[in-house]
């Protein structure tokens, strides 16, 4: 197994947490606690959990559940017509949480970057056509918070 950036790890803990929030009903403190004592860089029946950046991990947690009000429409406005982010599966909407928050809160993570990334964690659960979508709606999203920076990048 190739070895993973604590960040990488810490985005792939994040859409775990979020999940099990959003199936369990758990609260981010209990799933903050539970995360960081029995999963971040632990093995669990037989498998790796990547050893993650602990604070970038609380940031994004608690950064996606605190800022879900603002987070959720720019996610709607970028997904295509008559897909509310509702509808979406919960891991794919949990990809979706995670990677917005870093593009319109995480100034200090360059846009591709983070597309880049979270694109990386969708392979990691799916094989199929979503990993193509999580990229076609952050790069909306990006598109949307962070024009400036994506223009730069274009001239240089």
């Amino acid at each position: 197994m190739t070895k993973i950036n604590p960040r990488t790890g810490a985005r792939l803990s994040v859409v775990q947490a979020l999940y099990d929030m959003e199936i369990s009903g758990k609260g981010v403190l209990d799933a903050l606690a539970e995360f960081e004592t029995f999963w971040l860089g632990k093995e669990i029946d037989g498998v790796v959990h990547p050893p993650a950046e602990t604070a970038f991990f609380r940031d994004l947690l608690r950064g996606v559940v605190e800022e879900q009000r603002a987070i959720d429409p720019q996610i709607d406005q970028a997904l295509s017509q008559g897909w509310p982010l509702k509808r979406i599966e919960v891991v794919l909407r949990a990809i979706l949480r995670a990677g917005t928050y870093e593009l319109m809160f995480r100034r200090d993570v360059p846009a591709r970057a983070a597309i880049s990334e979270y694109v990386d964690v969708a392979h990691s659960f799916y094989t199929g056509d979503e990993p193509g979508m999580v990229n076609a709606v952050l790069d909306k999203v990006a598109r949307q918070t962070r024009a400036a920076e994506l223009a730069g990048a274009k001239q240089g």
